[in-house]
């Protein structure tokens, strides 16, 4: 390794190269390379953080581009996780990457997160945030939290030396009606790279025990005014005894006891059946499958009535999130509905099947 690669590091009084070698020997594990995933990964691959690994099983599509900087446009349909090893693995050819293609799930999280040092949530829902912190905490590792809303940004530390749990801010999981979709009410670009970046310099200041990490404060950030507020927390005892994981985790990436159809799968349908897009009309109008019908999915539960009684109808979304909420919304309404999510949405089909 080139020694003036980190000099800037390494000659920065309370820091030097002890803190620099801190770097190389962390093995840091981010989940997700998306709108936070991807500044956080480019600077600790930057930085000399020895092991990244990373946790991701969705594909580029046209819409992350504004605030997922490492993808182009002539990458849409393609893995999000082949294209940034890619280029992280370019940009910084000292780091040993150990990449998971999958999404994370109560069956693999403490077998994945059993390898690594410290954790990046840079996820968007609150199913597997509330998976991180409880395997987190059953295995002693630190996470480092960062979440967005319109113009505004969450950032803190958990279980990081005996200090408060995601548990002990937030104990329980909102109601799926109450939690914001950024597909739905928007994110600003920039916002993601400022909350990812901040995040960054968390996991930097846990591996290296420099200045004050963000253990026991949640950082609010409001994009439209420039400031910041630091909401103090205390660790409560009750939620730092996990011993075992749940069965599952209510979030759209693990959803559970859902009928599921494969793209492949519903492409050689021979049988009748309906299929209701639940993107947004802006998506919808950019792209949408054959005789597919837009129900948003913020006005589903006022189209009920126009379920067919006779064919199945299937749901379709982007990448398969929005529709398994939407099967889940339908079920609680309608148990008997004959309803089916197609897994991997648009994303998956553009990218096996162009846009043709």
């Amino acid at each position: 390794m080139n020694p003036s690669r980190y000099l800037r590091q390494t000659s920065l009084i309370g820091f030097g190269a002890i803190n620099q070698n801190k770097l190389l020997q962390a093995k840091v594990l981010v989940v997700g390379l998306g709108g936070l995933g991807v500044p956080v990964a480019q600077y600790l691959n930057a930085m000399g953080v020895g092991t990244i690994g990373i946790v991701e099983n969705d594909v580029i599509a046209l819409h992350n581009l504004q605030r997922q900087v490492l993808y182009a446009e002539n990458e849409v349909g393609a893995p999000k996780l082949a294209v940034g090893l890619k280029k992280l693995q370019a940009q910084n050819t000292n780091t040993k990457f150990i990449p998971f293609n999958t999404y994370l799930t109560a069956t693999n999280a403490l077998e994945i997160i059993a390898q690594f040092d410290v954790v990046v949530d840079a996820t968007d829902n609150f199913g597997t945030r509330y998976l991180i912190n409880d395997a987190c905490v059953i295995l002693n590792k630190p996470f480092v939290y960062g979440a967005l809303h319109g113009f505004e940004g969450q950032i803190s530390v958990f279980n990081f030396k005996d200090g408060p749990t995601y548990r002990c801010l937030f104990p329980n999981p909102p109601k799926q009606d109450s939690i914001p979709d950024c597909n739905v009410n928007g994110i600003l670009g920039v916002l993601p790279g400022i909350i990812g970046t901040l995040q960054a310099l968390e996991v930097i200041k846990v591996i290296t025990d420099i200045g004050e990490p963000l253990t026991g404060k949640l950082l609010l950030y409001d994009g439209l005014t420039q400031q910041t507020r630091n909401i103090q927390f205390k660790r409560q005892a009750s939620f730092t005894k996990i011993s075992q994981l749940k069965a599952a985790y209510e979030t759209p990436d693990c959803v559970n006891d859902l009928d599921t159809i494969t793209v492949e799968e519903f492409l050689r349908l021979k049988t009748p059946f309906d299929l209701w897009d639940v993107r947004e009309p802006s998506e919808f109008k950019d792209f949408h499958l054959p005789n597919a019908i837009n129900v948003p999915l913020g006005q589903l539960q006022n189209r009920l009535n126009e379920l067919s009684t006779f064919n199945y109808t299937y749901l379709v979304c982007q990448s398969g999130k929005r529709s398994a909420t939407a099967y889940q919304k339908i079920k609680a309404h309608k148990p008997n509905a004959k309803v089916i999510n197609v897994s991997g949405g648009i994303n998956h089909y553009l990218h096996h099947y162009g846009n043709s």
